[in-house]
């Protein structure tokens, strides 16, 4: 339904755009649910950053603590949205689908540490504000989560599609 209301927005414009969206289609959903994933995050993150300072958490456990908290949360919706909208995943059935999730998450895993390093030594180690910190972290792992999405969870749309026939 919302690739549809897409379409139909994105038919009203000049062939020109038309053909630059549908040249750019996936880059362009996956860049417009990160800015989600990432608003997921940052919200996530907030509510318990500030409710692990509520409870007198040192600055140690509130960086990884908010950080795995939000991870959890923005992973979890990043999946099922990249799953249906962005690479369209052709996997069905409970083994395909739970391989392809468990790849999805183990590359995010990998990612999860990326942003602890980067948060442990921004904001804990060297004092850069939390929120800069973050927005530094959750570009690099934009980036990062793409590549990994790209080349090793989701099967070009074509080639899943063939191994189907």
């Amino acid at each position: 339904m919302l690739k549809r209301l897409a379409e139909r927005i994105i038919g009203i414009f000049p062939k020109k755009i038309q053909d630059i969206y549908y040249k750019h289609e996936e880059a362009l959903w996956y860049i417009f649910f990160g800015a989600l994933t990432t608003g997921v995050s940052f919200l996530s993150a907030g509510i318990s950053k500030y409710a692990l300072e509520l409870f007198g958490a040192n600055t140690h456990i509130v960086s990884t603590a908010s950080t795995v908290f939000s991870w959890i949360c923005a992973v979890t919706f990043a999946y099922v949205t990249n799953r249906i909208w962005v690479f369209e995943s052709k996997a069905r059935g409970t083994k395909q689908i739970m391989s392809e999730a468990a790849a999805f998450f183990g590359g995010r895993i990998f990612t999860l540490i990326v942003e602890v390093v980067i948060m442990e030594l921004g904001n804990s180690i060297i004092g850069i504000n939390y929120w800069v910190t973050k927005i530094i972290a959750n570009i690099v792992v934009l980036i990062l989560n793409f590549v990994i999405s790209k080349l090793f969870v989701f099967k070009d749309k074509k080639e899943a599609e063939d191994e189907q026939i």
